[in-house]
């Protein structure tokens, strides 16, 4: 099986590269990536081929599209803040971009598994988000990844493709930056926590997130992937936890062994007050899935970043 992952020099992305290449049913991990905030590096010592390029280029596309058994759809511009920034830039790479690699699976027939977000939902006000939920999305960012995956759904339902969209929920661990103004918030807690710096909290800290461990994302996109796992509606890929941004402050001082100190900041346009996911679908149609738990998760992130920390390049953890 070949597999073409949009992407995949990103966070996410080359984690799930990693799995799929130790693989032996996979005969070959192509990556498309613009590296615009994806970096080569993380492919080092992974064996994939990678293409530097656009999902906006539909020649290229198209082209890598035709070979690929399967296409993990994972590039995106990502954050609510540099949605809220610039809205169109947004449109652009996850809505447009989406329509672009669905359009050149419609002509080549492969399973399609994509990403969209928990940001979909909103503030609706359910204790767990669950698919039938209204969908009311609060910035740019959330607005585009429904667009992505209605039209996935669309195309399923349309051409027959075979179609696996995902909402992702506050995906953290190893590969993932702190190094940026956008920057997601485990690696940010982490990163201040190592330089004995406050923890930035924007708001009370009471907000909640449902926090995922990489490796149980990757897990999950490799067994669709393996089984050709299709669903016509969206699956949240997340495992029910509820944790508050002060939580998260004292865990991460459990992990580190030591105090850390919070800074207090305004709360941010679009921030969603509660993220919690109903992982029942998931379960159906994963029911061997084992989630990594916050705390183990946390331990290895903070280790890689540690690691990462001592060296100029990007340290191998699997």
């Amino acid at each position: 099986m070949k597999v073409l992952v949009t992407g995949g020099a990103g966070f996410i992305g080359a984690n799930l590269c990693r799995a799929l290449a130790v693989r032996p049913e996979i005969e070959r991990v192509t990556v498309l990536d613009d590296l615009s905030s994806g970096d080569p590096r993380n492919l080092d010592g992974v064996d994939v081929d990678l293409v530097p390029g656009s999902i906006l280029d539909q020649g290229l596309l198209s082209g890598l599209v035709s070979s690929a058994g399967t296409v993990i759809h994972l590039a995106a511009r990502t954050s609510v803040p540099r949605s809220i920034k610039d809205p169109i830039a947004a449109h652009t790479v996850n809505a447009t971009g989406t329509l672009h690699v669905l359009e050149a699976c419609r002509s080549a027939g492969p399973h399609v598994i994509l990403a969209s977000s928990s940001s979909v939902y909103g503030d609706v006000l359910e204790p767990y988000k669950h698919e039938d939920l209204p969908t009311r999305p609060l910035s740019p960012y959330g607005a585009s990844k429904l667009a992505t995956e209605a039209y996935a759904v669309a195309y399923g339902r349309s051409f027959g493709l075979p179609v696996l969209p995902f909402r992702f929920f506050n995906v953290y661990g190893p590969l993932q930056s702190a190094g940026h103004p956008y920057a997601a918030v485990v690696p940010v807690f982490l990163s201040a926590a190592l330089r004995g710096r406050p923890l930035p909290i924007h708001g009370d800290g009471t907000q909640a997130r449902d926090f995922t461990f990489v490796r149980s994302v990757t897990d999950v996109l490799v067994d669709a992937t393996l089984r050709r796992v299709t669903n016509p509606t969206p699956v949240n890929l997340a495992f029910g936890t509820r944790v508050s941004l002060l939580d998260l402050r004292d865990r991460l001082a459990t992990v580190l062994g030591r105090d850390v100190g919070t800074e207090f900041l305004p709360a941010r346009t679009g921030d969603i007050r509660e993220s919690q996911a109903s992982s029942r679908l998931l379960h159906d149609l994963f029911p061997q899935v084992r989630p990594v738990s916050l705390d183990d998760g946390l331990r290895m992130t903070a280790a890689w970043l540690q690691q990462q920390a001592m060296s100029s390049q990007p340290v191998s953890y699997m």
